[in-house]
């Protein structure tokens, strides 16, 4: 059953230490099963976690936090070859499609050489909720800011751009992440976008934004854009609470 109309839940945020698990869905992940408008099964939940190397701790990690929840788990591993025969229909299939955080520029560069990226387009389209945290959230925007090089944060421009926006993440927790994006804005090198505290995430239905939601007081999400004489504009955005 798939949503209602293409989804996209982009976060600073989305799991929590767990009880019993290492750790489990936070209230962002759970508003992405949400939106998938299951009911009646296990919601299939699908990790790409292409942006740490597939690392199987995280892989393990996410297999026993979807069971502990309920949840019908799979992933797609690209290294060292892909784990599923048919990559575009076992994406198809899924009703939420979890992206891990790390390098955005590497996990960018796989999807390329794999021709990934229409595949998730079409999942998309298609009505499966696409979501994640980080990385996992710059990959859907036109680009944002990344420390995929380094601790010197660099553009990243080339990103699936499913929306029309920049994105910037850590926006409260990483110092360079607000100036840079302000300048990344102020000069077009990328367009208008949100950025977003940890813990607060982006709700687009199709390319429109829709809103931010929180699973934590006091935090916020931010609309940047161009303004005269090359500078940036920011705009808070108080999220809804989860």
């Amino acid at each position: 059953m798939p949503a209602d109309a293409p989804t996209i839940l982009a976060n600073s945020g989305g799991v929590v230490p767990g009880h019993r698990v290492r750790w489990e869905f936070g209230p962002l992940s759970e508003y992405a099963i949400e939106l998938s408008g299951v009911h009646g099964r296990a919601p299939r939940v699908c990790l790409l976690a292409t942006a740490v190397g597939d690392d199987p701790f995280i892989v393990a990690s996410f297999y026993a936090a979807a069971q502990a929840r309920g949840v019908a788990a799979s992933h797609l591993a690209l290294f060292p070859m892909p784990n599923v025969g048919d990559v575009p229909e076992h994406l198809l299939e899924q009703d939420v499609i979890f992206v891990w955080g790390g390098s955005v520029a590497g996990l960018l560069a796989m999807w390329q050489l794999h021709d990934l990226g229409p595949a998730l387009r079409t999942a998309w389209q298609a009505g499966v909720v696409l979501t994640g945290s980080s990385a996992g959230s710059l990959c859907w925007h036109v680009g944002g800011t990344t420390d995929s090089f380094g601790p010197d944060l660099r553009a990243v421009t080339n990103g699936l751009g499913l929306v029309p926006f920049g994105n910037g993440v850590h926006y409260d927790s990483e110092q360079q992440r607000r100036p840079l994006f302000h300048s990344l804005v102020a000069d077009g090198t990328l367009p208008a976008g949100y950025a977003t505290d940890d813990g607060v995430g982006l709700l687009y239905r199709g390319t429109e934004f829709v809103e931010a939601v929180g699973e934590q007081d006091g935090k916020g999400a931010y609309l940047v854009e161009r303004g005269a004489g090359g500078t940036a504009v920011e705009t808070r955005i108080d999220p809804r609470r989860l």
